[in-house]
């Protein structure tokens, strides 16, 4: 893939993220760090707060709610979040069923996060710290994703 700098030609990574937003601040500091304004990396919240700190964490825009999420879903070259992202019901209520369909039928490539609150154990995953998960995110998934401008 030959993208140029242009804003229309980016890469449009969403990070989806509920609760208090820590774990899609993290993986949007790694991405930020690596690509830079290479792509583009919206903030796609379950609640206010949680796209206010992936925001923070510099997101180049962000939105919040049940309706952002659908709509935006379909629009991304890349879907990052924790498993629970295509749960119904998951993260204490917050992604509900309209979200986690849109998330699971979107053409784009999902990488998730083998976390989940919830009463689902993946079989076959060890128990790894947040931040190793990140960077194999990174490192394993999207570094050779991207040819260098």
């Amino acid at each position: 893939m030959n993208r140029t700098n242009k804003k229309s030609d980016l890469q449009r990574i969403c990070v989806i993220d509920g609760q208090g937003g820590g774990i899609g601040s993290a993986v949007i500091k790694k991405l930020k760090d690596l690509f830079g304004e290479a792509v583009e990396i919206i903030a796609l919240g379950t609640n206010a707060i949680a796209t206010s700190q992936m925001l923070k964490a510099k997101a180049n825009r962000g939105a919040s709610g049940e309706n952002a999420i659908v709509q935006t879903a379909g629009k991304a070259d890349i879907i990052i979040g924790t498993v629970a992202i295509i749960m119904a019901h998951s993260m204490m209520g917050e992604v509900t069923p309209k979200m986690a369909e849109a998330v699971a039928s979107s053409p784009a490539k999902k990488l998730l996060i083998p976390l989940t609150q919830e009463h689902v154990e993946i079989v076959g995953i060890s128990p790894i710290p947040l931040p190793h998960l990140i960077e194999a995110l990174i490192q394993e998934n999207l570094k050779n994703f991207f040819e260098s401008p």
